[in-house]
């Protein structure tokens, strides 16, 4: 197995922010040929996800549903005021492994990597590792 920490800087309190070609370059390095590449976030207001990254509004859409099922406005008892981000990272979520063909990941026509920032702006970890098969 091979690792790479990789940063990522936000620059706005809700953001995706495509992650698509350091992943691919990390796989490229690793060499692994055929096998996975998992991706995890270990922050707590934080998410990884796949989706379409040919247009920016999607991504835009996606803070903006997010939003409206979750808002920042609620009553929470978690006095941070931060618990929106909570909820929208555990939806989400903090992990997710991607096929590797002949040292290529295997992602759609249209998907792409989004690390979803839903805390910001901070400075945030990605752990990187390749397994091959």
């Amino acid at each position: 197995m091979k690792y790479k920490r990789v940063k990522v800087r936000s620059n706005k309190r809700e953001e995706l922010i495509s992650i698509t070609s350091t992943a691919q370059d990390f796989v490229t390095e690793s060499a692994v040929g055929n096998g996975k590449l998992s991706l995890y976030v270990p922050h707590t207001t934080a998410a990884v996800t796949i989706n379409e990254t040919a247009d920016p509004d999607v991504a835009t859409d996606i803070i903006n549903g997010l939003n409206k099922l979750i808002s920042a406005c609620k009553p929470f008892r978690h006095a941070e005021g931060n618990s929106d981000a909570h909820i929208k990272s555990t939806l989400v979520g903090c992990s997710m492994d991607i096929p590797i063909i002949d040292n290529k990941l295997v992602l759609g026509t249209w998907q792409g990597i989004f690390f979803c920032e839903f805390d910001g702006p901070r400075t945030r970890e990605i752990l990187l590792t390749t397994e091959s098969v």
